[in-house]
């Protein structure tokens, strides 16, 4: 995939067709536009260009807006690279940018990208305003000379399916802990990307060392409290494990958060290193126990579930 982060890297640009969005998570929904913008070129002859943003564009406008999100803009790169598309254009959003008409937005994008052929989401608007909707957009195009079609709306063939495929749904189903079925929205298992700091040592006296991990960004998705089966990327080898998000209440951990990994069959130091959490299914909310030797008989429980649901 060719990444265009500025207009003059654009200069030598097929002509294309392409679609909008922030893109966050890449979920199955994006991936089904993806796909439709990537038969529509190969049927006209020419390139497949996805056009997104390295900042959510309500935070430009909106500094006090903090987004949560799926992906980081490095991750979200390295999955819309995965979907074989031929060019992203990486687009600064600007309160200039913002302030531009549906029909002026899009004659940027004709002029400057070689923008042939607009798919537009079936919930998508652009624009100062975000007043107009797709005939607006069809007749803009016809007076650019650029071509607009509707993108087919994607839907879950799931028979328990209750919410939207949309970047929303997954991040509400992370809030619940419901690691599971954010995954098939995904497409993929939620991850984390983080580095192993240290921590307390109290896993090694309990007969379950943990790795402490601090996440690389602090926007990404935390999902809820709770127990998780996992599986772990350490130094390009791939293991199992279970892991604790919470507070520890056992310990009178007080309100600090922590995310520990315990890693089956392991016995490395690994402080400093990166670590890739990638999250199979939630075994457990998070509970305070009468004491620790309660603590350390649901810990050998829990670990025995995390080897079933990763087949180890």
């Amino acid at each position: 995939m060719r990444l265009i982060r500025d207009i003059v890297e654009a200069e030598d640009l097929r002509p294309a067709v392409a679609t909008i969005g922030f893109f966050d998570g890449v979920h199955e929904g994006h991936r089904f536009l993806i796909t439709q913008v990537e038969e529509a070129a190969a049927s006209r002859g020419l390139a497949s260009t996805v056009i997104t943003f390295p900042k959510h564009p309500r935070a430009v406008m909106h500094p006090d807006f903090h987004p949560e999100l799926l992906t980081t803009c490095e991750e979200k790169l390295d999955r819309l690279a995965q979907t074989g598309v031929d060019c992203c254009v990486l687009l600064d959003f600007t309160p200039e940018l913002s302030a531009l008409s549906a029909r002026q937005f899009m004659e940027v994008l004709h002029r400057r990208y070689a923008i042939q052929v607009l798919v537009i989401g079936y919930d998508h608007r652009f624009g100062h305003g975000r007043s107009e909707g797709f005939e607006d957009y069809v007749r803009y195009g016809r007076e650019l000379g650029m071509e607009v079609l509707p993108a087919e709306a994607y839907h879950l063939d799931l028979s328990d399916c209750s919410l939207p495929v949309c970047s929303s749904s997954i991040r509400h189903l992370l809030h619940e802990g419901d690691v599971a079925s954010a995954a098939y929205y995904l497409g993929y298992p939620y991850f984390l990307n983080g580095t192993v700091v240290s921590g307390f040592q109290v896993g090694r006296r309990l007969g379950y060392p943990t790795a402490n991990l601090q996440v690389n960004d602090s926007r990404k998705i935390v999902p809820a409290y709770g127990v998780y089966a996992v599986r772990i990327e350490v130094d390009g080898r791939a293991y199992g494990g279970m892991l604790n998000i919470g507070c520890r209440p056992t310990l009178d951990n007080g309100d600090n958060t922590t995310i520990e990994v315990h890693i089956f069959d392991f016995d490395r130091d690994i402080y400093r290193h990166s670590l890739r959490l990638s999250f199979v299914r939630r075994i457990r909310a998070e509970r305070k126990f009468a004491s620790v030797d309660e603590l350390v008989a649901q810990l050998h429980q829990d670990a025995e579930t995390a080897h079933g649901m990763l087949w180890l």
